[in-house]
């Protein structure tokens, strides 16, 4: 079966101002290596505007969280300008659409995954998700992308475990914040420590199912594999996930502005290989992934591309 990619040019024009990180240059630079011709049987699709997106949003937010996005987004259209909800994490006219569609390519890629339609699925989206806690929009993210897919699954499909797996170089404090009370969601993380946001400590376990596995800056693809493997592989084949959402975050490459592991693309391919063989075991192969970071254009390109080549080859 093929792979399902999801995007939509309003991503473009979420506008975060000059010389911000999560910019729509990310965009473009997937837009071109996903062009080439050894992506054609990729089945590409719209992200749409669901009209049960705000119903799927608050099974993980509450109705003021929403509300305040909705101010902002409205005061922005009106004024024509940026507003800040925080130093980091901007909202322009056109970014209420755009998070909304991003929530929407997580919902149609659950569906089409669960639903058996396309073996696994990549959402090419933005602003990404992982930071956004459940009342706090922060870390470039208004709402909580993947464990708002995770939610979709159970509540849409009946899926009793879900896993939300992130390899971004932060840390997903807003999924973790979501999950942290619920035995039956995972949420796994390699992330380098000391860094934004400031949490991921291993001491921080949920009721057992949050699995953090920090590593320091400079550590490389062995010792993220090490990693990996021990802390975040072992205890999601013991939790049996009924399907895997990966928070795909490409900064932890060793060309990011952003933080200082040395990570390189046969480490995000590698991941996504071994993450396909626990799905294949215990989910009949069952992958969302969904983009979160990834600054340095050309790495997050190259590292995209091999990425979505992986999850064509898994469902193949």
């Amino acid at each position: 079966m093929a792979t399902l990619l999801l995007t939509h040019p309003v991503f473009v024009e979420h506008d975060t101002g000059p010389g911000h990180p999560e910019r729509a240059d990310r965009m473009r630079a997937i837009d071109k290596v996903l062009a080439h011709e050894s992506y054609n049987a990729l089945e590409r699709a719209v992200a749409p505007l669901r009209d049960d997106v705000e119903d799927a949003i608050l099974r993980t937010h509450p109705a003021d969280h929403i509300a305040r996005i909705k101010d902002a987004a409205k005061t922005a259209e009106t004024e024509s300008r940026n507003i800040h909800l925080d130093g980091d994490t901007v909202m322009s006219p056109a970014s209420l659409e755009a998070s909304l569609r991003a929530v929407s390519a997580g919902l149609d890629a659950v569906d089409a995954v669960m639903e058996g339609r396309v073996a696994n699925a990549f959402c090419q989206v933005r602003p990404p998700g992982h930071h956004a806690e459940k009342s706090r929009p922060m870390g470039f993210c208004l709402f909580s992308n993947a464990a708002i897919a995770a939610h979709h699954a159970r509540a849409r499909h009946g899926a009793e475990r879900v896993a939300v797996v992130d390899f971004d170089v932060h840390h997903g404090n807003g999924t973790q914040d979501i999950f942290w009370a619920d035995k039956n969601l995972f949420y796994g993380s390699t992330h380098q420590m000391p860094l934004f946001p400031g949490t991921g400590e291993v001491t921080e376990t949920g009721v057992g199912n949050i699995w953090n596995a920090p590593l320091r800056s400079g550590d490389d693809g062995e010792r993220f594999r090490d990693a990996f493997s021990s802390r975040i592989l072992t205890s999601l084949h013991n939790f049996g996930p009924d399907v895997i959402v990966i928070s795909a975050g490409f900064d932890a490459h060793r060309r990011d502005p952003l933080g200082g592991l040395r990570l390189v693309e046969a480490d995000f391919m590698w991941a996504t290989e071994e993450l396909g063989k626990i799905a294949s075991k215990h989910c009949n192969g069952r992958v969302v992934s969904m983009l979160e970071g990834g600054y340095d254009l050309d790495a997050l390109a190259k590292s995209v591309a091999v990425h979505v080549r992986t999850l064509m080859d898994l469902g193949s």
